[in-house]
């Protein structure tokens, strides 16, 4: 038993978020343990096949080389909101139970809620799929379309393309028209999931400053051009970035997590006796970076977390990158 958590590892230091069969293991676990007489077979299938997307292997995609949104940080989501949707089913009403189809189309759009960030084969503009950001959410809703028939879960599109929505910030939550209580419910279990997952993340603080920023610099988010040519700089670099990561999760917290989502981070504390280990990392990480904006000692965030994009060289291309825009931008 390690004491304590490795980088690549989930709350609990139990399950190796960056493997996708350590994930779909565990997954498999909880969803038998709550509709044991339900065949797990398809979500399977797409584990397996989000494996041969992320690594390159898919035809027609190049694999994932966004380097904070890589493989782990979704195989890390997945996780959470399956714990979450657990939870949730053992304190529902039965009339506002999930269920296990719903439960499953859930899981197929928590593996791809991110495969919008994916460059196709045939795409000549796009140097990285950082570009995407400002519009990632819609074209992963639209890879979800191509994909759910894969798995026999075509008739499930429509609300699949609509709750991944929920990941993002394309739609206010109040836009997405939503029909059934229970699925805008499981809306707010995965853009809760997606959240708590990468602010839980022991690394978070190294990546949002080593891998956040390039992401943001070259989906246009740190730097723009206004109209008339001016630059309007929202993040100067990492390290303002993360001297302003405490205000954003905070506002997270109040107007996300507890407002528009409605608590739903609550419902894994069923599974860990009234605890929340995903808050508590995270008050874990806002406290040290709390140490690290008061004394500036910059190289207190040491950590060197592994990388799993499709190829090795993903980080340092990334940064060649993220320079040339900067260089463009100030010309």
């Amino acid at each position: 038993m390690h004491d304590f958590r490795r980088n690549d590892y989930d709350v609990t230091n139990a399950v190796q978020v960056s493997s996708t069969a350590a994930v779909a293991a565990a997954v498999r676990e909880l969803f038998l343990h709550a509709w044991p007489d339900e065949s797990f077979d398809r979500v399977a299938r797409a584990f397996e096949d989000f494996d041969l997307l992320f690594t390159g292997r898919m035809p027609g995609y190049h694999g994932v080389d966004t380097v904070y949104h890589d493989r782990q940080h979704s195989l890390d989501m997945t996780l959470a909101a399956m714990r979450l949707m657990v939870g949730y089913e053992r304190t529902a009403t039965p009339a506002m139970r999930l269920g296990p189809e719903r439960a499953m189309m859930a899981l197929v759009t928590a593996l791809f809620h991110d495969s919008g960030y994916i460059r196709e084969f045939d795409d000549r503009e796009h140097l990285n799929g950082a570009e995407f950001t400002l519009y990632h959410v819609t074209r992963s809703a639209r890879f979800l379309a191509r994909y759910l028939p894969v798995v026999g879960m075509d008739h499930w599109a429509p609300i699949a393309t609509r709750i991944v929505h929920f990941t993002g910030y394309e739609m206010q939550p109040s836009q997405i028209q939503l029909a059934d209580r229970r699925d805008r419910k499981l809306g707010h279990l995965l853009g809760t999931a997606d959240l708590i997952a990468q602010m839980a993340d022991r690394c978070y603080l190294e990546k949002c400053r080593d891998r956040l920023y390039p992401e943001f610099v070259l989906g246009g988010i740190a730097a723009v051009a206004d109209d008339t040519g001016a630059l309007r700089v929202r993040y100067s670099s990492g390290v303002d970035l993360l001297r302003q990561t405490p205000q954003f999760v905070l506002e997270t917290r109040i107007r996300r997590l507890e407002g528009e989502f409605e608590h739903a981070y609550r419902h894994v504390e069923v599974l860990f006796d009234g605890r929340n280990p995903y808050l508590e990392a995270i008050d874990r990480n806002l406290a040290y970076l709390d140490r690290v904006l008061r004394t500036e000692r910059w190289p207190m965030l040491r950590r060197n977390p592994p990388l799993f994009t499709a190829r090795d060289n993903d980080l340092p291309q990334v940064r060649g990158l993220m320079l040339d825009r900067l260089k463009n931008l100030w010309a």
